[in-house]
């Protein structure tokens, strides 16, 4: 039976694959006709991108996505535009924008060729701009959930949800490394651990893309910011990046390349530049690299202006043109130009003078209208019926919730003062007490996701969730609506309360906000948050404190005077509800941390370190090995029970060729409490030809345990989940003794050819 099972999925992989290659078949003919049929205007306009604002009545100003026909027209059928993207001011309905779709795509039936227009939008962590869509935790607080599943999940909502807004194209996932806390894209990311952003990018690829592109359940996924983008040494967005390329290969490249082979449709380029070149100007990185290393065949597209900042910003082009003509023949396909038609009559002049040739310009409209035909835009350019129907669906806000609890992490807890009570006389304070926006972060129905207007109406703040948790009599919530609002740092009501309370509850961390307005000098709090913190302490009451933050923002000099610490992260649509439940023992955490919490502001070192990181010199012959030590550590993260590891077993200890090892652990729920929990496995290569690692994490696995239960938990890794980017910058895995360790268990093994 084994054997007839086999042969059955072989037969169907094979049917897949030959499917598959009948469709691309199908679409390469129809490409070629059109191609033959197009005009240079024709495809100059298709690779060309421009924002809503562009042909939206009043521009920028616009709030109700009405479109200018006039300015539509000019769009498609003066400059054949092949690509747009974008809102005005905020989200809009579902039906606005099913209807401004319609009127895109009927505008394009007026034009000889009649090619469909492709939208696009940042849906980063559920549909961004579509009013009362469901808003998941960002990738940081998805990391924390150490569950790919959620992660996969959320993306199919997200791409449901676009979809039903007309939308087929969507600008995510970051695939950047969260290394550069200052970084204001920080919350975007994955966090610090490159095998987490590959697996959790992965997860999230598939999740646009798996039901196929034609389903009304899936959307186009984008990777992004290829490569290196979040590596600013400054911390500012879109700074430079100096990193050798050994590093760029080991922490940046391996997300990408997983992504690409998970299927996904495009990628976005990163706006800086490497060590002087900027990205969009390197054939090196878009084109031998991406393309011919990679293996990636589908649409490259520039993030917002980036050709024309190549002459203006980077200063590597003299003029415009030359800008165009760096980028085009680099292997830009699609220019997100996107306020003109500048790109259009740049490039025309560029082919027309041979500095682009025909063959260039060909390869990116091919790519362009395979993504077209992909989603279906040829057979259907219009919102489906179908697809409508599965907005704002109610499981979505399950989910969501899901998602919002397994990223909350709990970092301190002392005495085990959490959970609460819930007989328990709270005072809630604090700027994020009472702000919804602080609790969604960037991308939240605006782009800084800072108007609260623009929320659901029916979405809770922390002191909502906690009225609603323990009633109003038990709840003093001393502050006002909004996250600036100065009333949440009211020390005089606070001290006049505090008598009256059992504990308080202190909500401090940061607004909401996006890209470079969010750009910071340092990650200290603002003064008046260390300020109420040190008011609360000074009543004598026990102070539970809520992070609400999108990077790590500098609690050392306050950190001893709470008794327990929360990290909800920008959870999204149900982090209030989710934060009420753990607070109060109705759900039991378990995130884990996905990055290093830095405990001086001075010292920045990751999880990954090498060992001569942590060297701490006072005199030559007085040396410390401490250099690790963040306030709170990488896969930190505390329950309200206990578990205990043991039984490290592997199935060999001399490990060969292209040999699999059965990696085994026991893991005990030892508490009182049922609770989840994230099993780790890192491996430390003992020896090796350039300086390893102190651990790296290479594979992960979340259970449930009831009190008392036991699981076995078996992992299967090979050389593979060994290897590292040698001084040759290959890939390899050399022979010699290597470590496991889970948890407290630790056991070696050796490998060779």
């Amino acid at each position: 039976m084994k054997k007839n099972l086999v042969l059955i999925l072989i037969a169907g992989c094979m049917l897949c694959t030959t499917i598959n290659a009948q469709v691309n078949n199908s679409y390469d003919a129809r490409i070629s006709q059109l191609l033959k049929q197009m005009t240079l205007e024709d495809k100059i306009g298709q690779m060309t991108q421009v924002t809503l604002a562009v042909f939206a009545k009043g521009g920028w100003a616009n709030t109700d996505g009405s479109l200018d026909p006039a300015l539509l027209k000019t769009a498609i059928q003066k400059y054949h535009v092949g690509s747009m993207l974008n809102t005005t001011a905020h989200a809009l309905d579902v039906q606005t924008w099913q209807r401004i779709i319609k009127e895109i795509q009927d505008e394009t039936k007026n034009t000889a060729l009649k090619i469909p227009v492709l939208y696009g939008l940042d849906a980063i962590h559920g549909q961004t701009y579509t009013l009362n869509s469901t808003l998941f935790p960002h990738n940081l607080a998805m990391a924390a959930t150490r569950n790919p599943a959620l992660v996969k999940a959320a993306a199919k909502i997200t791409a449901a949800e676009l979809r039903a807004s007309g939308v087929r194209w969507n600008f995510a996932p970051v695939l950047d490394l969260g290394r550069q806390p200052l970084w204001s894209r920080f919350p975007e990311t994955y966090g610090e651990d490159v095998y987490i952003g590959k697996t959790m990018g992965v997860a999230a690829v598939k999740g646009y893309e798996e039901d196929g592109l034609t389903n009304v359940t899936a959307v186009a996924s984008c990777m992004k910011h290829y490569l290196g983008y979040s590596a600013s040494r400054t911390g500012k967005d879109r700074t430079p990046i100096y990193m050798p390329e050994i590093e760029m290969r080991e922490y940046y490249l391996p997300q990408f390349r997983a992504a690409v082979k998970a299927g996904s449709s495009s990628i976005m380029i990163n706006s800086s530049d490497i060590n002087g070149t900027p990205v969009h100007a390197s054939k090196y990185l878009l084109t031998d690299l991406l393309r011919k290393e990679l293996g990636f065949e589908g649409l490259i597209v520039t993030d917002w202006e980036d050709i024309i900042r190549l002459h203006s910003i980077h200063k590597i082009a003299a003029t415009p043109r030359e800008a165009v003509v760096l980028a085009i023949n680099a292997g830009i396909d699609m220019s997100m130009v996107p306020g003109d038609y500048s790109f259009f009559d740049l490039l025309k002049e560029a082919v027309a003078k041979k500095e682009v040739p025909m063959s260039r310009i060909d390869d990116a409209v091919k790519r362009i209208l395979k993504l077209k035909f992909k989603v279906g835009l040829f057979d259907n350019a219009y919102a489906e019926e179908k697809a409508t129907a599965n907005f704002g669906k109610a499981e979505y806000q399950t989910v969501a919730l899901d998602a919002a609890h397994e990223a909350i992490t709990l970092v301190k807890n002392n005495n085990n003062i959490l959970p609460l009570s819930k007989d328990k006389k709270v005072l809630v304070i604090g700027p994020t007490s009472q702000s919804i926006a602080a609790l969604n972060g960037s991308w939240s129905y605006t782009w800084q996701g800072n108007q609260e207007e623009w929320y659901p109406k029916d979405s809770k703040t922390i002191a909502d969730a906690i009225t609603d948790k323990i009633g109003a009599a038990n709840v003093m919530a001393i502050g006002g609506k909004g996250f600036d609002n100065k009333a949440n740092y009211d020390i005089e009501k606070l001290n006049a309360n505090a008598a009256n309370a059992d504990v308080i509850v202190l909500c401090l961390g940061e607004n909401a906000y996006a890209e470079s307005p969010g750009n910071i000098r340092d990650l200290a709090l603002p003064e008046e948050q260390v300020n109420l913190a040190k008011a609360a302490f000074a009543t004598g009451k026990k102070v539970v404190l809520l992070m609400i933050e999108g990077r790590p923002r500098f609690i050392t000099n306050i950190e001893p005077g709470c008794e327990a610490i929360v990290l909800p992260f920008w959870g999204g649509r149900k982090t209030a509800e989710a934060t009420a439940d753990v607070l109060f023992g109705d759900y039991n955490p378990n995130g884990k941390m996905p990055f290093s919490y830095p405990k001086s502001m001075g010292e920045m070192v990751m999880y990954d370190y090498r060992g001569t990181e942590t060297k701490r010199e006072i005199f030559n012959a007085d040396v410390l090995w401490n250099g690790y030590d963040p306030l709170f550590a990488f896969g930190a993260g505390l329950s309200y029970t206990t578990f205990l590891y043991s039984n490290l077993q592997l199935s060999t200890t001399a490990l060969k060729g292209d040999q699999k090892l059965t990696v085994s652990v026991t893991v005990t729920n030892t508490g009182k409490v049922d609770g989840k929990h994230s099993v780790e496995l890192y491996t430390k290569d003992m020896y090796a030809s350039i300086v390893p690692n102190n651990k790296r994490l290479r594979a992960f696995d979340k259970i449930s345990l009831k009190a008392g239960e036991s699981k076995t938990v078996k992992f299967i890794i090979d050389k593979n989940d060994l290897a590292f980017v040698n001084a040759q910058l290959k890939t390899v895995t050399e022979p010699g003794d290597f470590e496991i360790m889970i948890g407290d268990q630790l056991t070696k093994f050796t490998w060779n050819n």
